[in-house]
């Protein structure tokens, strides 16, 4: 039972992670931090884009976890894993699932899947920094209530928002 108490450690670290990226992209990706957002935002060339950026600030701030826990605080490295944990899931759900940055092509047809890559195509409706919806990258309202908000905040493109409502 030694592992109980890390195992739960690292799952709330996971769950709270979603909370620190919902609020990180919402208030500073998507408000002083839109310099390196922006180009998340517009046709990327390359492998690469400013955004990246923030995927090493997140990375550094791990590694200082697991230095503080092999030196400073033993369970500081749990909480090491689980940002690191909650990195890899963004790596496959944002980067891979959402934006295809892999070097193979899915779209998922039904499920939890599909909604996340409906919530975030949706984040992706609205020019600019203003006015977007769903800013975490593992949990997703309904379609329906994205749309809604996106309704109320009258700044997106139709086709986007028509292209989701018909299951694209």
């Amino acid at each position: 039972m030694d592992w109980l108490l890390p195992v739960i450690v690292v799952i709330a670290t996971v769950a709270f992670m979603e909370w620190v990226a919902w609020a990180s992209h919402k208030y500073i990706m998507h408000g002083w931090g839109w310099g390196w957002h922006k180009s998340h935002h517009e046709e990327t060339h390359g492998p690469f884009e400013m955004n990246d950026l923030y995927a090493v600030v997140f990375a550094i701030f791990a590694i200082g976890l697991f230095l503080a826990g092999e030196y400073l605080w033993r369970p500081a490295t749990w909480l090491g894993i689980g940002v690191t944990l909650y990195g890899v899931l963004y790596f496959v759900a944002h980067d891979g699932l959402v934006h295809k940055r892999w070097p193979f092509n899915y779209i998922p047809r039904k499920g939890y899947a599909k909604r996340l890559y409906q919530a975030h195509r949706l984040h992706h409706a609205v020019e600019g920094k203003e006015g977007c919806v769903s800013f975490g990258f593992i949990y997703a309202k309904p379609v329906k209530a994205l749309v809604k908000e996106l309704d109320q905040n009258k700044r997106t493109d139709p086709e986007v928002v028509r292209d989701v409502q018909d299951g694209r």
